[in-house]
């Protein structure tokens, strides 16, 4: 009977591939079981539009003005700001929306004398709440303050994300 000197290197092989393909469906066993228990990827969403509030005064406190109204665009619900009309102008606000709030900050540059005054800027949108719980992103901000009544018209236009 004659030997063939392949056989040991193919039984070798052999033997090999097979303790790799054990060794895959092994781990492949431990990857499933862990991604049982980890929580899923969340997907990006942005915002890209334009939001206008018309705010009226609810109380004043100096320079700084508590405003709140309703708000209509891409992001319709109400809004809360606090204002403080100061040289540049400057605050804080929370826009109320069906799928949650959204909060941030913003400064402006006032224009022009008289009543009423333009004013220019940016926001940074910090967080939220509901669906815009990571909202987060800045967008221009425009307007006009009417400096008898103390109303604010206030225009927003951007993108950002949640």
């Amino acid at each position: 009977m004659k030997r063939n000197p392949n056989h040991h290197g193919r039984a070798a092989l052999a033997a090999t591939l097979a303790t790799l393909v054990a060794g895959a469906v092994s781990m492949s066993a431990a990857v499933s079981a862990l991604a049982r228990h980890q929580p899923a990827a969340r997907a990006a969403r942005s915002l890209n539009g334009t939001a206008t509030a018309h705010l009226h005064l609810i109380k004043p406190n100096g320079t700084q003005l508590y405003e709140e109204g309703p708000v209509t665009g891409s992001l319709p619900g109400s809004m809360r700001a606090v204002v403080d009309t100061g040289k540049v102008f400057t605050g804080s606000f929370t826009i109320y929306t069906h799928g949650g709030s959204i909060h941030g900050r913003g400064s402006a540059t006032p224009h022009g004398l008289g009543r009423f005054q333009s004013f220019s800027g940016t926001i940074t949108i910090t967080g939220g709440s509901g669906r815009y719980i990571h909202a987060h992103g800045r967008a221009g901000l425009y307007g006009t303050f009417d400096r008898r009544t103390y109303a604010l018209v206030i225009q927003t236009t951007g993108r950002f994300q949640y």
